[in-house]
């Protein structure tokens, strides 16, 4: 039996519920909800609607150009000009009514009139202009992406000149990177003014954000006074937070918990496939992971299935490449696409120079170390580093886990690793680009398996000045089987999301698989 290790507290399959909860209540892991607070469901006020969400990314900073949690637009409090339609995966109206371009370069944004900020103040040309060009400015993940060469403001219209022909740059524009906010308040990181249904009224960082209903918001007022959006990484207590009480949504709870769940009163467990995927990121610059074979050996290690099945209890589906394969332009792989196992790796490992002396793979005298990376606000990623490690070390490789906080920050600044588990979104923007883009182009914001592969940049490149979803969708296919049959990353599943909620209190609720919209002005109390 393979013992895993959840947030400090080792367990395995057999370890009872009580013991989890006894264990979880030990350690204080439901601080972060704030133990002593009154439940809203078990004493509801007459005077304040209110619904407590709980999230299991923490921040410490709101600043919405920046934040690599997007809590300030899945908060409610900030908008982007355009959002995605996850019925039709198209780009749909939000702050801007319309856009257009003859040329793919030249882009006319029209706004609406009828926006204020949560200050009070009108959203006009020249503060959305604004915003814009601060998001540019603090961000160099946007600048790449959106490769905006100039904007003109004129009114409530926006005139757009990219620095290339960019077919692509209103879906670009979905990126919670690019939330407009009233850029003249003093104090962005802890208190940014947008145009949303909430407004901040106090953020405890890495704690929780209290919000009031926006009366003047452009959309309708909410039928809620408040909202409170806390945080905890721990899947277990955030399951525990649930059950007693001390919140009403659940993001992420823990997958061992939701039999228990459904079985309550009232508790509604909602599950839906996403546009994520679980990888193992490659880190291309390790002299180890430059050799192809090596990088095949690692991938034919996971065992995917059986993750899926025991780690996740089916909530997902095994991953071959990036793209879930109902989409578009997912690739359809053949059988030996899938070819794993331990006599595989081997194989692959010998072809590589490597042989087993006395139980451990060896080249040139030196043993395969490697230090793989993981996390733990996805409960999942830990987990499934623990059983690549055990798997690993059947064939001989060493396998050190180094647990991180911020994978994005980690992984860029440092090069002391060879893998890493990473959870990524694929297709956010209904489409390809992003994470074709962001992942594998030398530019990219998420590129950190430091690739520079010249034949699939030009892949890139070329999707980037299509147009016709076509020729996108057989681009895109190219572009993935190119980072498929180059073990790039190996990808290991596509994990659903997963919500539990109140039912008896919480209404209107709508889990999304683009994991963006989450507290809504239709969110409402029975």
């Amino acid at each position: 039996m393979i013992t895993i290790k959840r947030e400090g507290i080792t367990l395995n399959k057999k370890t009872p519920l009580l013991a989890l909860f006894s264990l979880a209540l030990s350690a204080g892991l439901l601080s972060a909800c704030g133990s002593s607070e009154s439940s809203p469901a078990a004493q509801p006020s007459t005077d304040n609607k209110n619904v407590h969400f709980l999230y299991n990314f923490s921040t410490s900073s709101l600043d919405p150009h920046v934040d690599s949690s997007y809590v300030p637009l899945r908060a409610g409090i900030t908008e982007t000009l355009v959002r995605l339609d996850e019925e039709n995966l198209t780009v749909a109206p939000w702050l801007a009514e319309s856009w257009k371009s003859e040329d793919g370069q030249h882009w006319t944004i029209d706004l609406r009139d009828d926006v204020t900020f949560q200050n009070g103040k009108p959203m006009t040309g020249e503060s959305v202009k604004a915003s814009l060009e601060r998001a540019l400015e603090e961000n160099v993940a946007i600048q790449n992406a959106l490769k905006i060469d100039t904007i003109e403001a004129e009114g409530d219209k926006l005139e757009i000149t990219t620095t290339q022909p960019f077919p692509e740059f209103a879906s670009e524009l979905v990126n919670p990177n690019t939330a407009i906010i009233d850029v003249s308040e003093p104090d962005i990181v802890n208190k940014p003014i947008g145009t949303g249904p909430f407004k901040l009224t106090s953020f405890t960082p890495g704690s929780k954000l209290e919000l009031n209903r926006y009366d003047e918001y452009w959309d309708g007022a909410s039928p809620l006074d408040s909202i409170t959006f806390s945080f905890n990484e721990d899947a277990n207590a955030r399951t525990l937070a649930l059950k007693s009480g001390q919140v009403d949504i659940v993001y992420r709870p823990e997958v061992e918990s939701l039999e228990s769940l459904k079985a309550m009163d009232g508790m509604k467990v909602e599950s839906t496939s996403t546009f994520r995927v679980h990888q193992l990121t490659m880190n291309m610059q390790r002299e180890s992971m430059k050799d192809l074979n090596v990088r095949r050996a690692l991938d034919a290690l996971i065992d995917r299935q059986g993750i899926v099945d025991t780690i996740l209890l089916r909530y997902g589906e095994a991953a071959i490449g990036p793209f879930l394969p109902s989409l578009p332009f997912a690739p359809t792989y053949t059988d030996t696409a899938t070819e794993s196992g331990a006599d595989v790796a081997v194989k692959y490992l010998g072809e590589a120079g490597y042989t087993q002396q006395n139980g451990v793979m060896t080249k040139d005298g030196k043993p395969l170390q490697l230090t793989l990376l993981t996390y733990s606000a996805r409960a999942d990623l830990p987990l499934i580093a623990q059983v690549f490690q055990s798997d690993a070390k059947k064939i001989g490789i060493d396998v050190q886990i180094r647990q991180i906080d911020t994978p994005e920050d980690y992984m860029a600044s440092n090069r002391d690793w060879d893998i890493a588990t990473y959870s990524n979104l694929t297709a956010p923007r209904g489409d390809a680009g992003y994470y074709l883009n962001a992942t594998y182009h030398p530019k990219g914001a998420l590129n950190f398996s430091g690739s520079e592969d010249p034949e699939l940049t030009k892949i890139i490149d070329e999707l980037n000045l299509t147009v016709a979803p076509e020729k996108r969708a057989e681009l895109a296919e190219k572009a993935a089987n190119y980072v498929h049959d180059n073990v790039l990353n190996s990808f290991v599943l596509h994990p659903g999301t997963i919500v539990a909620y109140n039912g008896k209190k919480i209404k209107n609720w709508v889990t999304t698989r683009s994991e963006y919209y989450m507290i809504t002005n239709k969110l409402d109390v029975m």
